[in-house]
């Protein structure tokens, strides 16, 4: 059995995503990856907007430190439509909103995940494209984006952030109302939201982590805003204290080459404002991005780099691999199983246990 020890252990723990007990991955297959310390997890089958049960909130709990994991990260707490639209009954959805701070605050998590974007999660074009080696990844290609128009007919682009509990004339409606949005009223309703939650995170000892838009630039003619270092300060002067911080997610933010992702590291780990981090590779391309694996050489970007950007400025948060390929003949959710992620998990032990060394 091999733990986490010394500074490791208090300056970067390792995490992983879990789906509940349906997902293929287990608790017993994570436990096993060496240095593991908690669980990535949400409450699943409740209505976005609608307050999680102090129930299904035990149980998760129970599960996971059955397994000798700690729960503590909430991946994610989805905000509701009509919050980010700025509707008239956002307040009742930002209440129950304080309610699931408070909820999952008292079953010990520490941390929230959470993202502003309009619509649509993590959009790719392809979840299985092929790379040389044989392994499968998920992909955006722009082209097949712009041939896409997913509100008519029966698109047969696959958006793994579809929200499937709209019709296609809900959901064409939803859109329509977004497309008649400015960026700045977005904004506007983001900042809203913001101050109604940070003084019941602050109140709860809870990091509040916005995670930033995936890919970092408009789809479908939609707003984006959490994209950049300069959106980024924005968002963060919105409530300028530790508990409204973010999810730096290497592969959100590096399949631009406007951003450079280590220097983000480093300035928002100074600044005590990273409480949760996501780490994939990415190769950058002129029509898009390919996920890879964790290996730097691999894709466009210094993991190393990022790593130790971090880890020199005080990084004491929660770090998780992210999106892995399927690799030997794994198959299941896409981004999402055991092997590639194992060894993404064991990539960033090593970097971290050298960086302490040096």
């Amino acid at each position: 059995m091999c733990e986490s020890s010394g500074e490791m252990g208090i300056t970067m723990k390792l995490s992983f995503r879990w789906y509940g007990k349906e997902d293929k991955v287990t608790l017993k297959n994570i436990r096993q990856i060496p240095g593991m310390h908690s669980i990535v997890t949400a409450v699943y089958d409740v209505p976005v907007g609608e307050v999680w049960s102090r129930e299904s909130i035990g149980v998760l709990k129970r599960q996971i430190e059955d397994a000798g994991l700690k729960f503590e990260v909430v991946e994610s707490i989805p905000v509701h439509e009509d919050i980010k639209l700025g509707k008239k009954s956002r307040d009742r959805y930002i209440d129950n909103y304080c309610e699931n701070i408070r909820r999952v605050a008292g079953a010990g998590v520490k941390c929230i995940c959470y993202n502003f974007m309009p619509v649509f999660d993590w959009t790719r074009t392809e979840l299985a494209h092929q790379l040389p080696d044989g392994s499968t990844t998920l992909a955006y290609y722009q082209e097949q984006v712009d041939r896409a128009d997913p509100l008519q007919g029966d698109s047969d682009l696959t958006l793994p952030g579809w929200d499937a509990s709209y019709s296609r004339e809900e959901l064409k409606g939803v859109v329509e109302e977004y497309r008649a949005m400015t960026e700045e009223s977005l904004w506007e309703n983001l900042e809203y939201f913001i101050r109604k939650i940070i003084p019941v995170a602050r109140e709860c000892n809870v990091n509040m982590a916005i995670h930033e838009d995936d890919p970092c630039w408009s789809i479908f003619g939609l707003p984006r805003i959490i994209t950049c270092e300069e959106n980024l300060d924005r968002f963060l002067s919105l409530a300028n204290v530790t508990n409204n911080g973010i999810t730096l997610c290497t592969g959100s933010l590096g399949c631009s080459g406007h951003n450079n992702v280590a220097k983000l590291a480093a300035k928002y780990a100074a600044m005590g404002r990273i409480h949760f981090v996501h780490m994939r590779n990415v190769a950058v391309l002129e029509n898009g991005f390919e996920e890879r694996a964790h290996l730097s050489s691999c894709g466009t970007l210094d993991m190393y780099a990022i790593m130790k950007a971090l880890h020199d400025n005080d990084f004491h948060g929660y770090i998780r691999p992210d999106h892995g390929r399927m690799i030997w003949g794994e198959t299941g959710r896409p981004g999402y199983g055991l092997y590639d992620r194992a060894l993404g998990a064991t990539y960033l032990n090593g970097l971290w246990e050298a960086l302490e060394k040096q």
